[in-house]
């Protein structure tokens, strides 16, 4: 670990406990020193509150590694024209970020930690303006119409949409969605298609208690309205250079990217074994297995396994979907990707480290809308 890295580490531990309070300071001094921002963020600043707080302090703690990041960073600023960021505001933002360190830190801050921080966010700044600036030939957002929507469950839908202008993405990624029910709150979502000819994009959305955007779109949304598209993130893609066969692991509305890859994989895969295992509470969770098992079917080089972890009646597996990976293993020498609720993430990536499988072999993105 560098010094620079360790004094990040370090300084963080004395607000992190307090990182509510500092994070509510911390728009109180951007709004208070620039009250024309407010317009950019949405009136529900509960969930964006924590999200960009967290954000920030994430990216700034793996400086220690900017080549690893430098990707993720660039895409983010790319990203974050949707809010018409422009570059004079990374300076607001990260002034009040080190106002509020130093003020919940007290008297324990100092000035190395100071300096940490200033060196280390200016690094971030300069990537995601770099970013920013390099996207300049696409819109900072899409328009997209709603094409389809059909609801699969209880609070599930698969709404397929086409944006106004073509928006090149890889199987495997995700963008972040806003709707007209609650502007400017945007919340990301895996595509579940890899591209097609006419342009269309399909989202596996979840309906969740707090979830003002995954509401709307599975409650509110209806063919011929529009909504809006950040641009694509995310490297949860195919190797295309690898040889080994690959397992897929999908918890809920975790299973877009998988299908996205799968449907990369049906144009021009004849070598590599994929092995998908599909894990939900109870069979109307398992949304989409109907079209995973005509997949299969038609598909020899494509297995699926299902199971339920509160459905005792299903005719499948039972369990967690990491514990039911684990059975039908050893799985050392595949490539994986892991994709479902941060719960289901953690709780897979432990049981690949006791399966001793590589780091580097496994992609996975976690994100919710709450």
């Amino acid at each position: 670990m560098s010094n620079l890295s360790r004094l990040l580490k370090e300084s963080w531990t004395l607000v992190e406990e307090q990182q509510d309070k500092l994070a509510k300071y911390f728009y109180a001094r951007v709004f208070l020193n620039n009250p024309q921002l407010r317009e950019l963020f949405p009136v529900q600043m509960d969930v964006q509150r924590s999200r960009l707080l967290g954000a920030i302090v994430t990216a700034v703690q793996t400086v220690d590694d900017p080549d690893r990041f430098a990707e993720y960073l660039q895409s983010l600023g790319r990203d974050h024209r949707k809010f018409h960021v422009q570059p004079e505001h990374y300076d607001v933002v990260g002034g009040a970020l080190l106002e509020a360190l130093r003020v919940f830190a007290a008297d324990q801050w100092t000035l190395e930690f100071d300096q940490a921080w200033r060196d280390a966010y200016r690094v971030i700044a300069e990537r995601m303006i770099a970013g920013a600036d390099a996207d300049s030939s696409n819109p900072p957002y899409w328009h997209a119409e709603v094409l389809y929507h059909e609801r699969r469950s209880r609070d599930i839908a698969v709404i397929t949409c086409r944006p106004m202008h073509p928006l090149e993405y890889r199987a495997g990624q995700y963008v972040s969605v806003e709707t007209r029910y609650q502007p400017r709150l945007w919340r990301a979502y895996s595509v579940a298609n890899a591209p097609r000819k006419d342009g269309s994009l399909d989202f596996h959305v979840r309906a969740v208690g707090a979830g003002w955007v995954s509401s709307a779109l599975v409650r509110r949304v209806r063919p011929g309205d529009m909504i809006r598209i950040g641009s694509p993130m995310g490297q949860m893609t195919l190797d295309r250079r690898s040889t080994r066969d690959i397992v897929c692991v999908a918890g809920g509305t975790g299973l877009a990217p998988i299908k996205a890859l799968i449907e990369e994989m049906t144009l021009a895969n004849r070598t590599r074994w994929v092995h998908v295992f599909f894990g939900a509470r109870d069979r109307d969770d398992l949304y989409d297995l109907a079209c995973l098992d005509r997949l299969a079917a038609r598909y020899p080089w494509l297995s699926v396994v299902a199971a339920t972890s509160e459905d005792p009646d299903f005719p499948g597996e039972h369990g967690n979907i990491s514990d039911i990976v684990a059975r039908y293993g050893p799985w050392r020498d595949h490539d994986f990707f892991v994709s479902g609720s941060p719960t289901m993430v953690r709780s897979t990536l432990r049981t690949l480290v006791e399966l001793q499988v590589p780091a580097i072999r496994i992609k996975y993105d976690a994100f919710g809308d709450s």
